[in-house]
């Protein structure tokens, strides 16, 4: 043991009567919570009305969660119905095991059905929402560390993690710390929202390069986290799933946000936030 780490929950739940309060997905839940009171806040400052927001969640959550949880099983199917797998055990949202491309996936067709129904683009939508999705994936990672899961490599560093022997890798079992990768992930996506919020800022992003630029600045992240990981995962060519679906997703959103970009150069006036709602700067009032 190291003389300095961070120690794990004893417990991962309370019971409030009958009722128990999972650390999972109470971090889930405030995540949610953090991510529409951010997007509201940012979709007001565009001349929205907040409800749209609250409005557009309701749709876009469920689908995310849903999406979120299949991916899970379909890329880690064995302890479902593999050998000795329990399907049932595929609704057992609370005791871990959710996908970020799968929410992000899930959650974009629920946003589509919202903002069509509340009549607006879901390209601006998504520029909005984008830092609040950060800073809501930076909370609700801590839902790992309650459960003492997806950590990464042993470690005596002094920010270690602290794991008790039965969710340890029977490889190291012997072994109390690991590195902390909900922390490091959360400490990412805490950036990654601060850096959309700045470029939106200084550069004005719209027609989407607000969603796009944190999509590519997550997957940076989220490639060299899933490479610390000691979990069971799929390998392809050497490189874990996840690892492979970072790069897919990054290439295609830096390859949006190059190709939306020279459209912003080369039409400046034809934006969606210029067109449809005024854009309200820190310092100025808003201009339609």
């Amino acid at each position: 043991m190291p003389l300095a780490f961070i120690p794990s929950p004893s417990i991962g739940e309370i019971h409030l009567g009958p009722l128990p309060l999972r650390g999972y997905s109470l971090m889930l839940i405030l995540g949610i919570a953090a991510a529409v009171w951010l997007g509201g806040r940012r979709w007001a400052a565009r001349g929205g009305e907040k409800t749209v927001v609250t409005d557009v969640a309701l749709w876009a959550v469920p689908f995310g969660v849903v999406g979120a949880r299949l991916y899970h099983v379909v890329t880690s199917s064995e302890p479902y119905f593999g050998k000795d797998g329990d399907p049932l055990k595929a609704l057992f949202i609370w005791d871990g095991g959710i996908g970020i491309w799968g929410a992000i996936a899930g959650g974009a067709v629920g946003a589509w059905i919202g903002c069509r129904r509340n009549g607006v683009p879901l390209p601006m939508f998504a520029d909005a929402v984008a830092p609040g999705i950060a800073l809501g994936q930076a909370i609700g990672r801590w839902g790992n560390w309650f459960n003492q899961e997806l950590h990464g490599r042993a470690t005596t560093l002094p920010w270690a993690l602290e794991i008790d022997p039965a969710n340890r890798p029977e490889a190291t079992s012997d072994l109390a710390t690991y590195h902390p990768t909900f922390l490091y992930e959360s400490l990412w996506c805490l950036g990654v929202a601060a850096l959309v919020m700045w470029a939106d800022r200084r550069f004005r992003l719209d027609r989407g390069r607000s969603f796009a630029l944190y999509a590519a600045a997550y997957c940076v992240g989220r490639f060299w986290i899933e490479y610390l990981r000691v979990d069971e995962a799929h390998h392809i060519l050497g490189l874990r799933l996840n690892d492979w679906t970072a790069l897919l997703v990054f290439a295609a959103a830096l390859a949006y946000l190059i190709a939306a970009t020279r459209h912003a150069f080369d039409s400046p006036g034809d934006a969606d936030s210029d067109r449809l709602l005024p854009r309200m700067d820190a310092t100025s009032s808003p201009k339609s």
